[in-house]
C-alpha cells in the first residue's frame, strides 16, 4: 500500500511540473498580435517571458512586444545583466512610425533611461542602431532583436538583418531601456510579465 501511495505521488508530482511547463508556454495575446509561447533560436529554446505594448495619446495602437528568455524571469536586473539568449519581437500596428520619428525616439529614450557615462561611451553604437530604422513601420512590419552571449546584439528590420553591435555594455542599455527604472510602464510590466 505504501508503495502503491509513492508511486502515485511521483507521479503526481510529475503531472504537476508537466502541467505547469506547459502553463507558462502557452501562446498570449495582446492589441490582437498573438506571441507564441514558446520560439527556437540560435539552437535554444527560449520562452515568452512577457509581452507589452505601446498606445499615444492612450488609444493609438503603435506596437505589441514580446520578449522570449532561455531563463524567464520577473527579475529587471536578471533580464538586464544575464548572459543568455534574449530575443525581442516588435510587430508594428501603425502607419505612423516613420523612420524619422523612430530614429529620434530610441535615441531620447535610450539616452534618457541610461546614466550619462553610459551613454558617451556608448554614442557611436547608439548612433548605429538607430541609423538600421531606416524604413517607415507599417501595421503588421516587424523589428526582431536578439542578444547571444559572445556575439552581441543584432537587429532584424522589416525582416532584413540590418547588423550586430557586439559590445555587450550597449546590450544592457538596450534591456535597460526595455525593462529598467525609466522605461515605459507598459513595455517594462508586460515584458516581466508582471
Amino acid at each position: 500500500m505504501v508503495k502503491k501511495q509513492g508511486v502515485l505521488l511521483v507521479l503526481l508530482i510529475v503531472l504537476v511540473a508537466f502541467t505547469m511547463d506547459t502553463v507558462s508556454a502557452e501562446d498570449v495575446e495582446v492589441l490582437g498580435v498573438k506571441f507564441a509561447g514558446e520560439k527556437q533560436v540560435a539552437g535554444k529554446l527560449l520562452k515568452l517571458n512577457g509581452v507589452g505594448y505601446r498606445k499615444a495619446f492612450g488609444f493609438v495602437k503603435v506596437y505589441a512586444v514580446g520578449l522570449y528568455l532561455e531563463n524567464p524571469t520577473h527579475d529587471p536586473d536578471q533580464v538586464i545583466n544575464s548572459e543568455q539568449i534574449k530575443h525581442m519581437v516588435t510587430y508594428y500596428l501603425t502607419s505612423k512610425a516613420t523612420a524619422k520619428k523612430l530614429k529620434a525616439g530610441f535615441i531620447e529614450e535610450i539616452t534618457s533611461c541610461n546614466p550619462p557615462d553610459m551613454v558617451a561611451r556608448q554614442q557611436a553604437n547608439i548612433d548605429k542602431y538607430a541609423s538600421w530604422l531606416d524604413k517607415d513601420m507599417k501595421p503588421g512590419l516587424t523589428s526582431v532583436s536578439t542578444y547571444i552571449p559572445g556575439k552581441g546584439l543584432t537587429l532584424e528590420y522589416q525582416g532584413r538583418i540590418k547588423g550586430t553591435i557586439t559590445d555587450p555594455e550597449f546590450a544592457r542599455m538596450y534591456y535597460t531601456y526595455n525593462v529598467g527604472p525609466k522605461a515605459r510602464k507598459t513595455v517594462r510590466k508586460g515584458l516581466l510579465g508582471k
